[in-house]
């Protein structure tokens, strides 16, 4: 069996309360043999490192997500110092920019909209320079808000590398993604029948420079598309991802998981 880390799963979320452990277990039956559990507040952060600490498969990331950004403490490097010191927390994140539902859609005024911004790359900012402060890289989240995520973290390029999470940008992007050391990784929505882009991303992106991931509990893979997805379905991911690359499973795993390793390097 070929075997696969799930990159990017939010097993802290309510959604796996009732069953972790055979949400887990199933992983494990699967081929999945590493999990990372993703925070997205401080309080998300902690139960991911909780996660961690409770189960061997699973390691942590932490951060502070920018929907949240208006919630976020005033300086929240402290806090998320000490978080990221734990022998299993891999990155910082998930963290980056999100337009894509600013306060004017809910009838929130322009000039909400420009504090929502600010707020998101003060937050990201400080992350960031976390990141830099603890050599560990990035998980970056961004939707409606690519130039302005990747103008970011350009000046940090020489100190932290990004994984743009749940990539479904064109070619064109993750070349930009790529020529500064970053990389992206692919979920279920690789399998979707109207997401050619994506197939398109994944042809482009050579071996090495992207992980896989779920995303969990959203964007399950065909044939449980519309169904809570979870850590297990790495599996049909990397099928489909084998098939477009033209490559065998053995060689898709080792390419995969050694990307996994060089960019988290408390991974293991």
């Amino acid at each position: 069996m070929a075997i696969f880390f799930d990159t990017h799963a939010h097993l802290d979320y309510p959604d796996y309360a009732p069953d972790l452990a055979v949400v887990i277990a199933r992983a494990q039956a699967a081929g999945i043999s590493k999990i990372i559990s993703i925070g997205t507040t401080l309080e998300s952060s902690e139960r991911a490192i909780q996660l961690a600490e409770n189960n061997p498969g699973v390691y942590a990331a932490v951060g502070w997500h920018p929907t949240d950004a208006l919630t976020a403490p005033d300086d929240l490097r402290p806090a998320l110092r000490e978080l990221a010191r734990h022998p299993k927390v891999v990155a910082i994140g998930e963290t980056g920019l999100d337009y894509f539902r600013p306060p004017s859609a809910a009838g929130g005024s322009a000039e909400d909209d420009v504090k929502y911004k600010k707020r998101q790359a003060e937050i990201f900012r400080q992350q960031l320079e976390v990141a830099a402060e603890l050599g560990l890289n990035c998980v970056i989240h961004q939707r409606a808000s690519f130039d302005d995520t990747l103008a970011q973290l350009k000046p940090f390029a020489s100190q932290v590398r990004g994984v743009f999470h749940c990539f479904g940008e064109s070619v064109a992007r993750l070349e930009q993604i790529l020529a500064i050391g970053s990389i992206v990784s692919f979920t279920g929505i690789v399998t979707f029948k109207n997401s050619q882009n994506v197939r398109d991303a994944v042809a482009a992106t050579p071996l090495g420079k992207f992980m896989l991931e779920t995303d969990c509990p959203y964007l399950a893979p065909v044939p449980f598309r519309g169904k809570r997805c979870e850590p297990a379905f790495v599996k049909e991911i990397s099928e489909t991802v084998a098939q477009v690359k033209n490559c065998r499973l053995a060689d898709l795993s080792a390419a995969t998981c050694r990307t996994a390793q060089e960019f988290f390097p408390k991974l293991g």
